[in-house]
């Protein structure tokens, strides 16, 4: 196999990846000239300032540990090439880690790789087993583009893309394990690699985008194509899937800022098992 020309793929490839560049700044500039100038000449009186900076962070207990997971089992399937990316030194790396095919019960399989500087096979594994049943909680919907997923050390934020899932342990537990938010940010991050490639700039998701007048948080006003989906769909999940939950006040906060981009999601016929079975 030519790993060169692999090398070269996927480099032309991090041009779509979610987390390496600020994409298409142009773009995302004239999006936000044009919120507000609304179908029928309508038009926003003014810009409904984003409730949050970040919706990871709105409410721990959309998803527990104890919730269903699809995982079923993982097996190790040796060492061998494979091109990944590596936050610590923002760029592609060729390593050999350690491969875990992981499967779950709605048919989807996922190949985990660990990075080799965790050690022996004994503490990768540790590493593979401990985040495979947190991704069988994500709904097909969001796994069905997640082909494999990179474990490095490293405190460095997760990513999401290039049909895969990022995770850096070091920051996941000093951040997301320990503000009790890492199936929270798996869903972020999930919907990054499986919802932006069809929505983002689905021009009905624009229009909602427009009707609203506003955006769910300020990281997703300052990125409208790239973070926009990722940042509302979990504030969706949360109101159509674990109401009871949240708080009425997060609960009318969500919707009343995006109320045309929660219509948008409920006419997709997303697939949401195992939320729904």
């Amino acid at each position: 196999m030519n790993f060169s020309r692999i090398k070269i793929q996927y480099i032309c490839k991090a041009i779509n990846f979610i987390f390496l560049f600020s994409f298409y700044q142009i773009a995302c500039q004239n999006t936000k000239n044009n919120i507000g100038k609304l179908s029928n000449n309508q038009s926003c009186d003014s810009l409904i300032i984003a409730p949050f900076h970040g919706t990871i962070f709105i409410d721990p207990d959309i998803v527990t540990p104890e919730d269903y997971s699809t995982f079923i089992n993982l097996s190790y399937n040796g060492r061998a090439e494979r091109i990944m990316f590596d936050r610590r030194v923002a760029d592609w790396i060729t390593s050999t880690p350690y491969l875990f095919p992981a499967n779950y019960d709605d048919s989807i399989q996922i190949e985990i790789q660990v990075n080799p500087e965790f050690g022996d096979l004994a503490s990768a594994k540790l590493q593979a087993e401990k985040f495979a049943p947190v991704i069988g909680q994500l709904s097909t919907e969001l796994r069905k583009d997640v082909q494999t997923v990179w474990i490095h050390k490293g405190n460095y934020p997760f990513g999401g893309g290039n049909n895969n899932l990022l995770i850096h342990t070091d920051y996941s537990e000093l951040n997301y394990e320990e503000q009790g938010i890492l199936e929270e940010t798996l869903i972020h991050e999930a919907a990054h690699t499986s919802l932006d490639a069809y929505h983002a700039e689905n021009s009905l998701w624009l229009d909602a985008q427009k009707a609203d007048c506003g955006f769910i948080s300020s990281y997703a006003e300052e990125h409208p194509l790239r973070e926009d989906i990722a940042e509302s769909f979990l504030p969706y999940f949360a109101i159509r899937y674990r109401s009871d939950r949240i708080s009425e006040e997060l609960k009318i906060s969500i919707e009343s800022t995006i109320s045309n981009r929660i219509e948008y999601f409920d006419n997709q016929n997303f697939n949401m098992y195992p939320v729904e079975k």
